[in-house]
């Protein structure tokens, strides 16, 4: 009907009616509400990706974030500019995951324009936290490894550094994690099942990426990589904002395309659809699925793919931007490419980049093999994440040699130049190449060891906490170290406290800011160190139990809206969130539940009323073909569903799966957390990032001496921190003694188990899982991960936690002195060690 205005349930005109009436028009420096609100109109009506006057929440978040997207293009291009002009040496960052999290909070905040932005939507009748839960996570990651090349990207961009991030731009991630009463179900993430706002792609960058083939020998000796099949890699670049600066950077994620020239049209008309198209369908696969099953040859052969078409799409335009800032040949030498080139592996999945390199230099720029080594060797580095031998990588040479033929040679070059070095230096390592070397030769399973490579041809090697550092050193790299000690650095990893403090605590971000008479803690840390002063100050606590109160209430309504259990807000939360793993012992932290629901069963009404009420919350996802993992998350889900509905106990126990743990899920979980579990067997967690996370938010660890826990215990205070469990240093002789059967295991873990095979959690057979935890000895028994001799010390420092939260004055002033201890662990930090002691890096700040 003409002239009829849509309104709301509310009675208030809809955002639609609102839309039809405000000006569109193109601002893209806007920075009043109502500029603002004019070009957020204009995206809507003229960037059009939906029916004509449709704003709803959906179509205005698009609209808001073209409208975000408008300022950082402008930055970008700037920064683009000025770093080609100004021609720094620049760092390059290979990395297979990304977990970037919500784009929208966090530009806007960087900006600096967030209240701009609140007030220009309010025009709408919207709200700024309301439109930014329409974005769905990129899925370009799995856990700590993902997210902490996303922080470093933060804080490269916020202290102007000139850098890059490369990785793979998945179409379908990993998994998104649905939780059913049979536990776990896997589906495809749909993060671009429309389409990202934020990316750019730039037709003008692409590269051919060959795979199969063979190596052919020149008349004058030369060797080249020919035939077999050519996808194509597509630039789509993601800008990253610096906080409060203009310099903006790039991750640029590559996609695999086929050209149209290799559709075969008379196949498609004759009818073999399938077959007419088959290198388009190979080239999808590459970038479909985050870490593809490998059970097969083809998924070995398709994650390999996977790994070398990140490698050689972003080399070959490392060495393009390179030449193009050379325009005159004769003016420079390859031998400055390591003085303007810096490449970091973030852990082993870039390794071919070594070898790629080389092929690079030597088959396309002809160069000879001492100089390309020279180049390679000054301007690659790595960075070691794990200590676990599985998760070292070996790659089966025969696959090797049928995918990649020309960079086997060049391995088996390699393999062979570094044994003639040890023979001919240090006659006392002879014994041990064997292990040493990078290819083994076992006739049974002949592999590449992918970390051997790394540390043999990188400059600089570096752990990613003290202690993991020292045990890469004094254990799995020790005679590597005997040769080049220098080359083995710890860089301690850090978080970005925009993301993880100031964006998604504002209560507790503006409670700092005045305490501390200044907000420069975003982005110096170190600051922080200033609340210790106040810590006893009562005025303070009351306010910092106010700001975390607020954090809680909207992590219960959380809760309530994905998984229909209610939690109390009073009760003590207690969470654990992190990839579902048996080291990361999420077993041993429902089992410590499941013994506290039996005590609290067996107790009298009035003694439950003297215990401290607790919301055991656990979440992460597990690979999708780990079995035991995927029992533990449907035993979490069990004891959930018998507690919660136990009305005996479920005013003092609550046990809640949180389904699909990502960035968004962190960010509100973290900041209500008042007790976080990072309890992995000593000496297996290489650092952990989500610790630092918990206690910059004034979260309490229980934990063992392990990954950064060590470095977090100094600086808080250790007085701070729940503390359990055997050291690294112990491990070995422990395994060593429950071999020989010397275990004698505490009742209260006997008492847990039964408790489960009583059936009291249901039918399902969790006989596999807790034979785990039995025997001496044998594959998949033996109790690896020491969960049944931690037991007893975990639940001890479990009754000092209910003891410390019931003296609420006391757990306040251990909470603030937690935030004000977590200064060290900003990834500003570790990326200014990062730029200095390894990439010789230098800011080029936009002016």
């Amino acid at each position: 009907m003409a002239g009829k205005v849509e309104v709301n349930g509310g009675g208030a005109p809809s955002a639609s009616a609102v839309s039809a009436k405000l000006p569109a028009v193109a601002n893209p420096l806007a920075e009043k509400p109502d500029e603002i609100a004019s070009n957020i109109n204009y995206h809507a009506q003229y960037s059009t990706h939906f029916t004509p006057f449709k704003f709803e929440p959906e179509q205005a978040y698009f609209a808001t974030a073209e409208s975000v997207r408008d300022r950082l293009i402008r930055q970008w291009n700037e920064t683009f500019l000025h770093f080609h002009e100004a021609d720094p040496k620049q760092t390059y960052y290979l990395s297979m995951e990304y977990l970037q999290g919500r784009a929208l909070t966090n530009a806007v905040g960087n900006l600096n324009i967030q209240e701009a932005y609140a007030d220009a939507l309010r025009k709408f009748g919207l709200k700024l936290e309301e439109i930014a839960e329409q974005e769905k996570d990129a899925a370009l990651g799995n856990g700590g490894l993902g997210r902490l090349a996303s922080c470093f990207l933060d804080s490269m961009a916020t202290l102007n550094l000139p850098a890059w991030g490369y990785g793979l731009r998945y179409r379908y991630g990993l998994f998104k994690q649905i939780i059913t009463k049979e536990g776990q179900e896997e589906l495809a993430e749909d993060w671009l099942e429309k389409f990202s706002p934020w990316e750019v792609a730039r037709h003008d960058i692409s590269y051919p990426v060959r795979f199969f083939g063979h190596v052919q020998v020149n008349p004058n000796g030369s060797r080249k990589w020919v035939g077999g099949e050519v996808v194509r890699a597509l630039a789509y670049d993601v800008p990253i904002p610096g906080y409060q600066t203009k310099n903006t950077i790039s991750l640029r994620l590559w996609e695999a395309k086929a050209s149209a020239e290799d559709f075969n049209l008379f196949s498609f008309n004759d009818g073999q659809h399938e077959s007419a198209s088959v290198l388009h369908s190979r080239a999808q696969q590459i970038c479909a699925v985050l870490y593809p099953g490998d059970a097969t040859e083809d998924g070995k052969l398709l994650r390999l793919k996977q790994q070398f078409f990140l490698c050689s799409a972003s080399l070959q335009d490392i060495i393009f931007r390179f030449k193009e800032r050379r325009p005159g040949k004769e003016s420079w030498a390859w031998s400055e490419f390591p003085s303007k080139v810096a490449v970091q592996l973030n852990d082993t999945h870039p390794t071919l980049a070594i070898p790629e390199l080389m092929r690079l230099l030597m088959d396309d720029e002809g160069l000879g093999w001492d100089e390309a080594w020279d180049v390679t060797t000054r301007t690659i580095a790595y960075t070691n994440h794990t200590v676990l031998p599985e998760a070292l990588e070996k790659w089966s040479q025969p696959v090797m040699w049928k995918l990649l033929p020309r960079h086997m040679e060049i391995i088996e070059e390699i393999d062979k130049r570094f044994i003639a070095f040890i023979s001919a230096t240090r006659l006392d390592l002879e014994s041990k190449l064997p292990a040493m070397r990078i290819m083994d030769n076992n006739l049974q399973k002949p592999v590449i060891r992918m970390a051997n490579l790394c540390v043999v041809s990188s400059h600089a090697v570096n752990g990613v906490a003290q202690l993991h550092s020292d045990i890469l050193k004094s254990e799995l790299f020790a005679d590597y170290v005997s040769i080049w000690p220098e080359k083995f650095q710890n860089k301690t990893n850090g978080i970005t406290p925009r993301r993880w403090l100031r964006f998604c605590s504002p209560e507790l971000s503006k409670l700092i800011t005045k305490w501390l008479k200044t907000d420069k803690w975003v982005t110096n840390l170190d600051l922080l160190a200033g609340l210790r002063q106040f810590a006893d100050n009562e005025e303070l606590q009351a306010e910092w139990l106010s700001a975390k109160r607020a954090n809680k209430q909207r992590l219960a309504q959380y809760i309530l809206q994905v998984t229909g259990v209610s939690i109390d807000p009073d009760s003590l939360f207690d969470i654990q969130v992190k990839r579902i793993h048996e080291y990361k012992r999420q077993l041993l932290n429902i089992l410590g539940v499941i013994y506290r629901y039996k005590k609290l069963k067996e107790m009298r009404p009035e003694e439950r009323e003297k215990t401290t009420p607790r919301t055991v919350m656990i979440g992460g996802k597990a690979f999708a073909t780990y079995t035991n993992a995927k029992r533990i998350v449907r035993l979490v889900n069990d004891v959930g569903v018998v507690v919660n509905t136990d009305p005996e106990v479920n005013n003092y126990l609550k046990v809640v799966f949180v389904p699909n743990y990502n960035v968004s899920v962190a960010e509100v979980l973290i900041p209500g957390s008042e007790l976080s579990q990072h309890i992995s067997t000593a000496g297996m967690e290489a650092s952990g990032t989500s610790n630092m996370k918990f206690a910059l938010n004034g979260c309490l660890i229980i934990g063992t001496l392990d990954g950064a826990n060590v470095e977090i215990r100094e600086e808080i205070g250790q007085e701070n921190f729940f503390l359990f469990g055997a050291t690294a240093e112990d491990v070995p002789r422990l395994r060593k003694e429950r071999e020989n059967g010397l275990f004698k295991p505490d009742p209260r873990f006997e008492d847990a188990k039964k408790f489960i095979r009583s059936g009291v959690f249901g039918s399902y057979d969790y006989n596999p899982l807790l034979e785990s935890l039995e025997g001496n000895s044998g594959y998949g028994r033996g109790d690896y991960f020491l969960v049944g001799h931690d037991f007893p010390a975990y639940m001890d420092a479990q009754e000092r936690v209910d003891a410390a939260y019931r003296d609420r004055k006391r757990w306040l002033k251990m909470s603030i002195l937690s935030t004000a201890g977590s200064g060290k662990f900003s990834s500003d930090r570790t990326i200014a060690q990062y730029a200095k002691e390894i990439w010789n890096i230098e800011e080029c700040r936009v002016p």
